[in-house]
């Protein structure tokens, strides 16, 4: 899923956050009494943060990885 696809208030979430509200939203998932339609929409938005969160750490991976370039040169 590219970064376009996800959606703008999730984009703003820091990795802390959005851990937190998948936190949530696995809890929910895990009430049994639930309805479908709901549920299926919380589990497209835990997968919109899980790739928000992937795409943060990729992020600070390259950065990381570019100062050690630096720092060696």
């Amino acid at each position: 899923m590219k970064s376009k696809n996800i959606p703008a208030d999730i984009r703003l979430k820091s990795i802390k956050e959005a851990q937190s509200e998948i936190k949530d939203i696995i809890l929910y998932l895990e009430n049994n009494e639930n309805n479908l339609e709901e549920s299926m929409q919380k589990y497209n938005r835990m997968m919109h943060l899980n790739n928000h969160i992937q795409e943060e750490f990729r992020k600070k991976a390259k950065k990381t990885t570019n100062i050690n370039k630096l720092k060696k040169n």
